[in-house]
């Protein structure tokens, strides 16, 4: 990472900290929560929305 003045530096984290911090950088890369889902999943999801949405509760 940079500091506000340009200069790079390492920062660590475990837990939650390392958690947000992949969550700021997978923004910045433009990856979304959705993109770590396997395809499978990913299609669950897809109809559980749908059905959602068919019903009026999304």
């Amino acid at each position: 990472a940079q500091d506000v003045n340009g200069k790079w530096f390492e920062a660590d984290g475990e837990e939650l900290l390392a958690r947000a911090m992949q969550h700021e950088t997978d923004h910045l890369n433009g990856k979304l929560f959705i993109s770590h889902v396997s395809a499978l999943k990913r299609d669950l999801i897809r109809r559980k929305i749908k059905k959602l949405q068919k019903t009026g509760q999304w």
